[in-house]
């Protein structure tokens, strides 16, 4: 018996079965046999996409796809966020068309429970498990996004520790003339951030017109094991690159340090990198200080100086309270710190602005309002 029918890919296959008959006298019986093998015959059927692929596979290759239309540092969070993730589906090998809600559910409550991370670390694992699931249904690997009725939890409001003016003089005082002082000035003083303190370039730096324009970042990550340091000609958004008065005594610091940049280059002679000399935040022998140095430096600093443990960033905080304090509107501060919208600001600092509800209450007692007016001396109402 001879059939022919088509495979997988579409190519014409021919397929030969023995009768077991003898030739003679079999040919009626050969031709039934032959129709019951027709009727029953199932040829191969393709796989459907994604049949056999194992969940944690799919999630790598995931990362493979979204690699090229991502920014570095975001890949890099990506990559260890799915890392993570796959750590714990691996040894269950679930299928990804098996994946369910309670599968992705479980997964928070183990980080919770066994982990001990926050709600905001769960958030960012269902954020990258909905966003690659949801490439799976697209692409026809599954028909709908379990993660999608998942409870995910609420996120946490950060409240960052900060300084006060004496605090910061004090810490100002501390690290003066070390190399961490340059970080400390600019995040205390101008709220910039890391990224925007180490990428500061001397063509940022208007000495005549005494402005300094943040428009340039330098960040650092590790993809696939391999340390490197990105540099942007732009700023964190539009919001972020933005234009401040270059004070007095921030001219007079940045001046001298250009002196003595331009004097290390004199003394060094080759042995000098000149690979960053447009930037501003080089040691002696020219390399770029790396973002990494200004927050760990920082917490020793604090530690063996008795000073109160706030994180690096809690100095950018700690200059929007010293400027809310003072009567700068919220409006100002977002203007000043570079955020993208006013929300921002005001979800971050609003609780600090202690002077908007002190006139608040001001403007509410001039209005003539008898406030307890009514009441005797032994608190009991009045009829009138």
């Amino acid at each position: 018996m001879v059939i022919n029918y088509k495979d997988v890919n579409g190519k014409r296959v021919t397929k030969w079965v023995s009768t077991g008959l003898p030739v003679k006298g079999n040919k009626r019986k050969a031709e039934n046999m032959l129709l019951e093998l027709r009727q029953s015959f199932e040829p191969e059927v393709p796989p459907k996409p994604g049949e056999n692929l194992l969940f944690t596979d799919f999630l790598h290759d995931w990362l493979k796809i979204i690699k090229p239309n991502v920014e570095i540092t975001t890949f890099c969070g990506y990559e260890i966020n799915v890392n993570l993730t796959t750590k714990y589906f691996e040894p269950k090998k679930i299928l990804l068309k098996e994946i369910t809600t309670k599968d992705i559910q479980d997964f928070y409550t183990y980080q919770f429970n066994e982990c001990n991370v926050t709600a905001n670390t769960v958030i960012h694992y269902h954020a990258n498990i909905r966003k690659a699931l949801q490439y799976a249904v697209k692409m026809g690997y599954i028909p709908l996004n379990p993660a999608l009725y998942v409870d995910r939890p609420k996120i946490q409001k950060y409240v960052s520790s900060v300084y006060d003016v004496d605090e910061i003089n004090h810490l100002l005082s501390v690290v003066k003339g070390m190399k961490i002082e340059m970080g400390i000035m600019f995040a205390a003083f101008y709220g910039l951030r890391r990224s925007e303190i180490i990428g500061l370039k001397w063509d940022a730096i208007d000495f005549k017109n005494n402005k300094i324009t943040i428009k340039h970042t330098v960040t650092e990550t590790t993809i696939d094991g391999k340390y490197m340091m990105v540099s942007k000609d732009r700023a964190k958004n539009k919001s972020s690159m933005r234009s401040l008065p270059l004070v007095q005594g921030f001219s007079d610091y940045l001046l001298e340090r250009r002196e003595r940049q331009e004097e290390y280059k004199r003394l060094c002679g080759k042995s000098y990198n000149h690979e960053y000399d447009e930037y501003i935040y080089v040691d002696e022998m020219g390399n770029l200080t790396k973002p990494n140095f200004l927050s760990d430096n920082f917490n020793t600093i604090l530690k063996n100086n008795n000073m109160r443990k706030i994180r690096f960033h809690g100095l950018r905080h700690s200059c929007a309270s010293v400027l809310l304090a003072n009567g700068v509107s919220l409006k100002e501060i977002q203007e000043w710190l570079g955020h993208s919208n006013f929300s921002t600001t005001a979800n971050i600092y609003a609780h600090l602005d202690k002077g908007a509800k002190d006139r608040s209450a001001a403007v509410m007692m001039n209005t003539g309002m008898n406030i307890g007016a009514s009441h005797n001396a032994s608190g009991v109402s009045e009829n009138k």
